[in-house]
């Protein structure tokens, strides 16, 4: 925050007649601070006129030193500027600050991006900062004075406080709790109003209950509890003022209660306001007149006793205790002696309808017939027994007969029809459900049946689709049987005995063992073979049970009328191989399913861990082979031998042996891990190949490397005859025609999207398509040509296989093994982790940190610099335009039509944080960033280091090559203009030691270049791509590398440049699960990155 809080600001502020008062209040010391909170700048100052007057004033300062205050006094709202108490508060805060007792400086937080309006604007603005102050005192939470303030002003005192918990009937038999309450400083006065007073308490305005007390929140205060409580109170106040205007007496909502020192409290705010009203002093609860103390919870059961006896005849019950409880069925709580005993809704609903049946009845004791007993005690007691303690008489108990219960279902199948017979065993008694009448013992003797066994049986018969006669059940609908056979019986046989006879034994098919499907290599085709092993079925009806599993039924009919179940978790297995496989029952040949190996490359250990799975031996191998490629032992090349590394040899033995089994792949490795080496091994070993085919091999690559390629092949590979095609449209067509006389041949992917016709006709031994992310669109032309193009072997080299999407990697895949994926769509519809274990066997990644230990560590950091005076002007006031258009694009949903204008424009605010000159003619000043490097330039060449300096601006390189050239410092120069040829001799010549320092532009330098002759690489101007940045870096930390590379970031301060930084670090786990840790990088911007770039909410 920037505040020049200055008597000029105060008086521009509040006028000079309120500044000239404010100031006689402050140098009087009327003015006295009584809160301040640093993290928000906010202040709350009182301002004592006299001894009666006490005003408060609230002031907050935002992040631009703009400020916001309120007054109490009652000339605020008539003002056009701050009254005289606000310019008393403001001083005491400059004099504060001078003196160093507080500090004005709000934190920052990623949401505060929009500043306050300075009243000192215009009138208009003051008008809008004083509704903007009401709109903030009008959704704040109030303080009611709690202890805390107390703390700060010690003579407000404080006040006792009883609260009178009351239930009270509302209706028949309908009671509510109600509170009143009592306060004062000694002697206790009843709150007459309680509604107005809550209200005034809400507002903090003064309440007066006699001549002799006034409650004033400024002079009085609560204790915690009770202040907690009271915010409760106001709350429910609140709802019941909201019932009361819109629902009237409806039922349901809170009645009407003439007395107005009671507050009725709605049974849904009961849970919130019972802990504070058990946790508060001076609580008591009011029985009738009787004050007991405090709110007991109580567990303990009701004292509540139903007896049983028998009377000459019939039976008895007696109910006692009852008649002492008042039931608060809205609230489940039960009143006892002063105690709060919770209940279950259920038994609460229960014990308040009985109670109103005793009451009504006005008698305390229930006589029984005798042939109403046994439901009576099969149905009543049990939910008695949750109420109190139930007491059966000798007498009684003699004459009841408990035996346990044996349910027996009898099942059939007699002419298309499920027919059930279901019993009820007790001893010799044998009691049919479904019959109307209920047989019992007689007169003397009562059956103890156990109901709720009973019950849950039946509640499954319910579920079939039986249809019920007295004599039992039946069904004639197929899917109904299934159900029950399948579903319903397994659960009815933990209750119940089953008898069926064989005619239903033999309707429900379990399969024993389960299904299986056998994985094999046809290797006389190189085929996958597929065959199903069902116990049962015959084969000829095997493609009819697969298109059952394709529609997704529950189960099969086979021709002898049997019901196969298609919902095990052997079929459901089945179902998924073959739908990630991709089989369909149209693809049955015979007995068997044939398809392409490739439709099956992403079996995992789940597939082979679930025993419906079976892999063939001839296709474990393959698996194994994919995951271990060392086991197939390819003899590497003589001369490469001592040349490559072992991780290399292990990723030579890799792409050996997809290309064994005709799979593409993608070598992913890290940025200076040796792909192109590990590629030209792969080369050499099939030269013979290449050459008894007479049909060469292929390497495309960005425009830059091309050169690059044929002198690493003529290094590492002389006996490799390789050709880059180059020069005219005309000479380039004559190599392309003669590419037969060699063995590798070179092109850009600019030039084979130009001359793609030249290669549609002829076929290659092997592609090769390096820094593979330039197709990663499938939409562009280079990722259409480079799919034209035919070879036996086709590998993609690249540090980043995804940057943005995933569907990126399935483009890099669709041009180097198209089979892996059935088709774009298909590809988009697996998840994740789908996708990681398809692509696992074939796309081969390694990290510096894994496998080179002996490479020197590389140092990232991140040096930042303040803008100079000159370009903080130009920089805020473009962000201000920016900012404008880019909130005008977001309201009217114009964002993406306007895309390019905005990131246009914020590419202006990165060449402000560079060099103005970027863009602003005749631009006069110099450049933070530019003095700081050449700083570091300085220090750097004084320590024996050799640099490498990116910038992203071709004319940033510029300057800076223009700064160095005043000092006399020698440079290398690289940018997209370069020629290809040229490129490779620069490297070579700063390798050798030639100079120490090389501009290279970002995009045309950042990959595959070896510039191991450096040590210290600075990256002047941040990237959206956090790859691109990690490529440059890379070209000094690498294979061959003998020093630590120190990588340094130049960032300007308070800029996009931050804001930048700040969303590669947050987006570079994007694919982490898809490859590995390290991968992550940024190209594209979001709307939502955008409006954090620049601060918008």
């Amino acid at each position: 925050m920037s505040l020049q809080l200055t008597s000029k600001v105060i008086k521009q502020l509040c006028g000079q007649l309120a500044y000239d008062k404010g100031d006689a209040y402050y140098r009087a010391g009327k003015a006295s601070l009584f809160h301040y909170d640093p993290w928000t700048a906010l202040f709350e100052i009182k301002v004592a006129e006299d001894k009666k007057n006490l005003l408060h004033c609230t002031v907050q300062f935002d992040r631009r030193g703009n400020v916001l205050a309120k007054c109490t006094c009652p000339t605020l709202k008539s003002y056009d500027k701050y009254c005289k108490h606000i310019a008393a508060a403001l001083l005491y805060i400059q004099a504060a600050r001078r003196d160093g007792t507080v500090e004005l400086e709000p934190q920052e937080t990623s949401s505060e991006s929009e500043e306050l309006p300075s009243i000192a604007d215009n009138g208009s603005a003051a008008a809008d900062a004083h509704i903007v102050g009401d709109m903030l005192g009008l959704f704040a939470v109030k303080p009611l004075r709690t202890v805390r303030a107390k703390s700060l002003l010690d003579e407000r005192e404080p006040l006792q406080v009883e609260i009178l918990c009351k239930p009270f009937a509302y209706g028949y038999h309908k009671y509510m709790f109600g509170v009143e309450i009592r306060l004062g400083p000694k002697r206790l006065y009843i709150v007459q109003h309680i509604r107005d007073f809550l209200d005034r308490l809400e507002r903090g305005e003064a309440v007066t209950f006699s001549p002799q007390f006034t409650y004033d929140p400024k002079l009085h205060s609560f204790q915690q509890e009770h202040d907690a409580l009271f915010r409760q109170l106001i709350e429910i106040h609140r709802h019941e003022s909201m019932y009361r205007e819109t629902a009237g007496r409806t039922p349901g909502t809170v009645p009407h209660q003439s007395n107005d020192r009671l507050l009725p409290i709605p049974p849904f705010f009961w849970g919130a306001l019972l802990p504070l009203l058990s946790s508060a002093p001076s609580v008591k609860l009011d029985m009738g007149g009787r004050l007991l103390d405090g709110l007991q919870l109580s567990s303990e059961p009701l004292p509540v006793s139903f007896e049983f006896d028998r009377s000459s005849t019939d039976y008895v019950l007696s109910v006692k205790g009852l008649d002492q409880l008042m039931v608060m069925e809205a609230y489940e709580v039960v009143l006892s002696e002063g105690k709060l005993i919770q209940l279950k809704e259920d038994s609460c609903k229960r014990l308040s309808q009985l109670k109103q049946m005793l009451e009504s009845s006005q008698k305390q004791t229930i006589l029984i017939q005798a042939g109403q007993m046994e439901s009576f005690m099969e149905t009543v007691i049990p939910g008695l027994m949750k109420l109190g303690s139930v007491h059966i008489s000798k007498a009684v108990t003699e004459r009841i007969t408990q035996m346990p219960l044996q349910a027996k279902l009898y099942l059939d199948r007699v002419r298309d029809r499920l027919l059930a017979g279901l019993e009820f065993h007790y001893g010799e008694i044998v009691i049919n459900p479904l019959e109307s009448h209920r047989p019992h013992g007689g007169t003397d003797h009562i059956l103890l049946r156990d109901g709720e066994q009973e019950r849950r049986i039946l509640e499954l018969m319910d579920q079939s689709a039986f249809v019920k006669t007295e004599s039992g059940y039946f069904m004639e609908d197929e899917e109904g049987e299934y159900d029950f056979l399948y579903h319903i019986v397994p659960e009815l046989e933990k209750l119940v005995k089953v008898y069926a006879t064989s005619a239903v034994k033999v309707r429900l098919l379990l399969t024993n063992p389960p299904p299986k499907i056998m994985v094999d290599v046809d290797e006389r085709t190189d085929w996958l073979e597929f065959k199903f092993d069902i116990q049962g079925i015959p084969e000829s009806e095997i493609r009819s049970l697969l298109q059952s599993l394709e529609e997704k039924r529950r189960y099969y009919r086979l021709p002898n009328g049997a019901l196969m179940p298609l919902e095990s978790e052997e079929f459901q297995a089945i179902v998924n191989f073959m739908n990630e496989v991709g089989l369909r029952q149209n693809d049955l040949k015979g007995t068997a399913f044939q398809l392409p190996v490739t439709r099956a490359l992403h079996l995992t250990d789940s597939h082979t861990r679930n025993h419906s799975i079976q892999l063939g031996k001839s296709f474990r191998r393959l698996l194994e082979n994919l995951r271990n490629p060392d086991h197939l032992e390819f003899p590497v090349p003589d001369n490469l031998d001592s040349v490559l590394r072992d991780y290399q040899k292990y990723g030579y033995q890799w792409l050996k042996t997809l290309a064994h089994y005709r799979f593409g792949g993608i070598l992913a490795d890290d940025m200076g891990l040796g792909k192109t080496l590990q590629s030209i091994a792969f080369l050499v070993s099939v030269l013979p190949e290449i050459r008894s085919q007479k049909v060469p091999a292929i390497i495309v690559s960005p425009a830059s490397l091309t050169y690059n390629w044929l002198h690493e092949l003529n290094k590492f590979a002389p006996e490799l005859r390789a050709l880059v095609v180059d020069g005219t449209r005309a000479e380039r067509s004559r190599m392309v025609k003669a590419a037969h006389q060699y063995d590798v041949i070179i092109t850009s992917y600019p030039l084979l999207r130009r001359d793609l016709s030249m290669y549609v006709e002829p076929s290659f031994h092997t592609l090769i398509l390096d820094e593979a992310q330039v197709f990663k669109n499938h939409t562009t032309q280079t990722a259409q040509a480079v799919k034209e193009l035919r070879a036996q072997y086709r590998f993609a080299l690249t540090g980043t296989p995804i940057e943005n999407r995933l569907e990126e990697l399935w483009s890099i895949f669709d041009a180097v093994f198209p089979g892996l994926f059935a088709s774009r769509r298909a590809f988009s519809e697996l998840t994740r982790g789908q996708v990681a274990r398809r692509v696992r066997p074939f796309l081969l990644r390694r990290l510096k940190t894994d496998v080179l230990r002996e490479l020197p560590e590389k140092i990232e950091s991140l040096q930042a610099s303040e803008l100079l005076p000159e370009q903080k002007k130009l920089y805020a006031a473009y962000l201000a335009k920016l900012r404008q258009e880019t909130l005008k694009h977001l309201d009217e949903d114009t964002f993406q039509q306007n895309r390019i204008k905005i990131l246009a424009g914020l590419t202006r605010l990165r060449q402000i944080c560079c060099h103005p000159a970027l863009f602003v003619e005749d631009y006069a000043g110099s450049s933070a960033k530019l003095e700081q490097l050449l700083d570091i330039v300085e220090e750097c060449r004084g320590a024996g280091k050799r640099m490498l300096i990116f910038s992203q601006f071709t004319e940033m390189l510029k300057f800076i090559g223009k700064e160095l050239g005043y000092q006399g410092i020698r440079y290398f120069y690289l940018d997209g203009d370069t020629p290809t040829r040229e490129r490779v001799e620069l490297c070579n010549r700063f390798n050798d030691g030639e100079r120490d320092l090389f501009l290279i532009s970002m995009k045309a330098g950042g990959t595959g270049l070896n510039l191991t002759g450096a040590d210290t690489v600075v990256l002047y101007d941040l990237w959206w791509n956090p790859a691109v940045e990690q490529q440059a870096a890379d070209r000094a930390h690498r294979l061959g590398q003998k020093s630590v590379v120190q990588v340094i970031r130049l960032v300007s301060r308070g800029t996009v440049e931050d804001k930048m930084y700040e969303l590669q670090q947050r987006k570079k786990h994007l694919i982490d699960e898809i490859i590995q840790p390290g991968e992550g990088s940024l190209s594209s911007l979001s709307e939502q990155d955008i409006r954090e770039i620049l601060m918008i909410t």
